[in-house]
């Protein structure tokens, strides 16, 4: 009290220099005192910048730490040079101005709130660097902290709102918690996505469904791509077109999603892909068919082999190999998909340590689906794509070598081949012919 009392007297007897009839306790003195505490902490601020924050930042460059880069980056340092003058206005205000004055409560208040969001935004930066070291982290990549982040934000925005207005006021912060227990309902409806997005935070989080970097499917909304961010509100997409989906969180935890991380952190990415074959072309292998065959590298060894257990059979049976009813044959469709799947087995590119097959799929209307069924070792979209394409090509390359033709439709209205036509209508003909000799 004295000390405020001395200071104001020495005071004014400073302003009794300009003004020599000016109290304290006339209004011109309050506005002086009051212009006078603004423009010290004005110059206390713009002296704190210019010489301690360039020392600052040459210390935090000199340093190998990554976490104080984050802070200059952030902004920590700036705002709390914020700090200064708002604690030299409420240390001030008290000692120029008497406690009377209407102004004295209002500085005070003033500087009190000033001191609020300059720490809220010094709080904002730390958090926000924290994210930064924790997302450069091997962890990261295991529990994504971005929606608790935004969390920790929201609680402590709604802290200081809440201190300001019991500030403004003029009543107790509990009170004022108090009273919004009447209008919680309001609250649930403005912070709904709030709410779920931070549910939803929490599962994933604890059950490690998604992180950034994966790739996701939704055909829902449309979305296949790379996970950029996963918020609190909002998860952003980066399609593979380069566009941007924006998705509640919760529709991570709501709705059915396709997580590709499993594939990339297996041996291999699948193959599986069909090609239809004209069941025309199928036939019984002759002798001439099979020593072609037995030209063809990776199925040598296995014509052999077979030829030695049909011969077995047949002597066994006492079957004459010219039998055509009662003997057993190899098909030019089983032997091409013997030498498939040896091909496969050779392949470098494909994982053997995983499913490798060449099967055949029910029969339809487009011929008889022969599907490849494999792991490709290169997982990459771009990589993959060309071992799959370059597998494909040396499959219908090799469909003649085996006798064998691909089906396709002739023309948008989807009408068969000439070739296949004609054997249509040459089948048609001998099933007559067939019917009127039986007759």
């Amino acid at each position: 009290m004295e000390l405020g009392t001395s200071a104001r007297g020495l005071f004014v007897e400073l302003i009794n220099n300009v003004f020599p009839s000016v109290s304290a306790q006339e209004p011109l003195y309050n506005v002086l005192a009051l212009g006078t505490i603004l423009v010290t902490s004005a110059i206390l601020y713009i002296a704190a910048r210019l010489l301690i924050r360039p020392q600052l930042t040459k210390l935090v460059y000199k340093s190998n730490h990554r976490w104080d880069d984050a802070l200059q980056n952030h902004g920590f340092f700036r705002r709390l040079f914020h700090l200064f003058p708002a604690i030299f206005i409420y240390i001030a205000t008290p000692v120029l101005i008497k406690d009377e004055a209407v102004m004295h409560g209002a500085v005070i208040k003033g500087a009190q709130l000033y001191m609020l969001y300059c720490g809220l935004l010094a709080i904002y930066a730390l958090l926000s660097t924290i994210e930064d070291v924790y997302n450069a982290s091997a962890l990261a990549r295991r529990a994504p902290i971005t929606g608790f982040i935004q969390v920790t934000k929201l609680v402590v925005a709604i802290i200081v709102i809440i201190l300001s207005i019991s500030l403004v006021v003029g009543k107790s912060p509990l009170l004022l918690v108090s009273g919004l227990t009447a209008i919680a309902a309001v609250l649930l409806l403005i912070f709904r996505d709030t709410i779920l997005g931070f549910v939803a935070g929490i599962q994933i989080a604890a059950n490690r469904m998604f992180n950034t970097g994966d790739w996701i499917s939704m055909p829902k909304y449309d979305v296949d791509g790379e996970i950029l961010e996963i918020g609190l509100t909002n998860v952003k997409v980066q399609n593979w077109d380069n566009t941007i989906s924006t998705l509640p969180t919760y529709s991570l935890t709501t709705e059915a999603v396709r997580n590709w991380r499993g594939m990339q952190e297996s041996g291999g990415r699948r193959i599986k892909r069909a090609i239809y074959i004209d069941i025309h072309s199928i036939k019984l292998c002759d002798n001439e068919m099979l020593d072609r065959f037995s030209q063809v590298r990776y199925i040598n060894e296995y014509i052999e082999k077979k030829k030695v257990e049909l011969q077995t059979y047949h002597r066994d049976f006492s079957i004459d190999e010219s039998d055509l009813l009662n003997s057993r044959r190899l098909t030019n469709i089983g032997t091409f998909r013997a030498y498939l799947e040896a091909y496969l087995r050779k392949h470098p590119n494909i994982n053997q340590e995983l499913t490798l097959m060449v099967r055949q799929l029910a029969p339809n209307e487009l011929g008889l689906p022969l599907e490849v069924y494999c792991f490709s070792a290169q997982k990459a979209w771009v990589q993959y794509e060309k071992v799959q394409a370059d597998i494909f090509d040396h499959v219908m390359a090799m469909l003649n070598i085996f006798d064998l033709r691909a089906f396709q439709r002739d023309g948008h209205l989807g009408l068969l081949s000439q070739t296949d036509a004609k054997l249509g209508l040459s089948n048609t003909v001998n099933v007559a012919s067939s019917g009127n000799n039986t007759q």
